[in-house]
């Protein structure tokens, strides 16, 4: 079988499950397969938002992060459901732990998709045949379908598995970029969204071949040293490693939620505020880190979106602490218009065990209480599913996709 594998070269999976969520739902309901079925954040809602759909609902024109009405207008029949965020976890973990059978070297992305190094697996066949053996036991076992791109570096092997969907298998060498890679448009490459691809786009590149081609020191005017990037990558070049601890490799920590409606009304979005920092605060807590520096991010009525932050001389990662600066935050600068969206981050992240804070004597008596008043907040919260102390009225959607889901436990399939 080493004939299969290069002797200086790598084999890199790319595995990305197709249409997860509304799969996993199939999976769990097979009544609802061969239906258009949609996952939406809030189904009640006319600006529910479409998180994925399936490929019956695709053929009707449903996409992903299309407004819930929107959808229905093309596709009448479409059949809606809220997430099952748990669910998709279990799902995911099963996934990653059979890819982690294969080869240690795997590194997870998203709930959805990984990357595998397969390079020293000789003893268990070509690289077609364990990608067609993991595409098979996955479907088997969990009843999901999955792509599988097979290529050289991590960057080709991830535009291989968009080339068939669902259920592909493709591989993508070097030699054949001219014919399958280049004749492809510029907004298809990964890594290039659509402001870039407006950019790239305004100065004739078109197709990913037009990225080869072009001028280099014209492409780092443009998009800086991205854009030398974006050109080696199109010409099938990636050194980056398959790595298995990048999951640990984080440096901020953020919700963000989109409101029901646009609003300007202050206790909606403080109380929004409050949630979004209690939530990042968890899972600061859950990561065992703490940062100086908090972020918000204000999208407003006409999709206008702004970011401000201030970076503090101390560790914060209390709900109280965060909640407190992103508030002075919000206060300076918001511009009274209707807001959309509202995030929270906190940035510059490290361990707590490598912070040595030196409590002074006067505080030390007021940090000891805040602390075990969190404690009881803490387990009461955990007992009735939401903190107590908060108004029970919201007008926050609790069913929103939150946008970190998916990083704070890519790790589980280890345990």
């Amino acid at each position: 079988m080493s004939k299969w594998y290069p002797k200086n070269g790598r084999v890199i999976f790319h595995l990305d499950m197709n249409s997860f969520y509304a799969s996993v739902e199939m999976a769990y309901n097979p009544k609802l397969k061969g239906k258009p079925l949609a996952i939406a954040g809030n189904p009640e809602e006319r600006r529910g938002i479409i998180v994925t759909s399936s490929y019956e609902a695709r053929a009707k024109g449903v996409k992903t992060t299309m407004p819930l009405w929107q959808a229905k207008r093309l596709c009448p029949e479409l059949l809606v459901m809220r997430p099952n965020f748990e669910r998709y976890r279990k799902a995911s973990s099963e996934m990653f732990k059979m890819m982690a059978e294969i080869t240690p070297y795997v590194q997870p992305v998203s709930i959805d998709e990984g990357y595998m190094d397969v390079s020293h697996c000789h003893h268990l066949g070509s690289p077609l045949d364990i990608a067609k053996g993991l595409q098979f036991r996955i479907k088997n076992d969990l009843d999901l379908p999955c792509s599988i791109g097979i290529a050289p570096n991590k960057f080709l092997a991830k535009m291989a598995s968009d080339m068939q969907k669902p259920m592909g298998l493709t591989v993508l060498r070097k030699r054949d970029l001219k014919t399958k890679l280049w004749p492809l448009a510029i907004e298809e490459m990964y890594g290039v969204g659509q402001k870039t691809a407006d950019k790239l786009q305004n100065v004739g590149i078109h197709k990913i071949g037009d990225l080869v081609d072009a001028n280099t020191f014209e492409l780092k005017r443009i998009l800086g040293i991205n854009g030398e990037r974006l050109q080696q990558r199109a010409k099938g070049e990636d050194t980056s490693p398959v790595d298995p601890d990048a999951i640990y490799d984080f440096k901020s920590i953020g919700n963000s939620e989109t409101l029901r409606e646009d609003t300007v009304d202050d206790s909606t979005l403080t109380m929004l505020l409050r949630k979004l920092s209690r939530k990042v605060a968890t899972r600061l807590a859950r990561k065992e880190v703490v940062g100086q520096t908090v972020q918000i991010m204000i999208r407003y009525y006409n999709r206008k979106t702004i970011t401000r932050s201030i970076t503090k001389s101390t560790y914060l990662s209390s709900e109280t602490d965060i909640f407190s600066v992103a508030t002075d935050l919000f206060e300076l600068h918001w511009n009274g218009e209707p807001i959309r969206l509202l995030g929270v981050t906190v940035q510059g992240l490290i361990e707590k065990s490598q912070v040595a804070e030196q409590l002074d004597l006067f505080r030390y008596q007021e940090q000891a209480g805040n602390e075990a008043l969190h404690e009881v907040v803490e387990q009461l919260t955990t007992k009735y599913g939401k903190n107590p102390f908060q108004s029970f009225t919201s007008s926050v959607d609790k069913d929103q996709p939150r946008t970190s889901f998916q990083k704070d436990f890519l790790d589980d399939f280890r345990k």
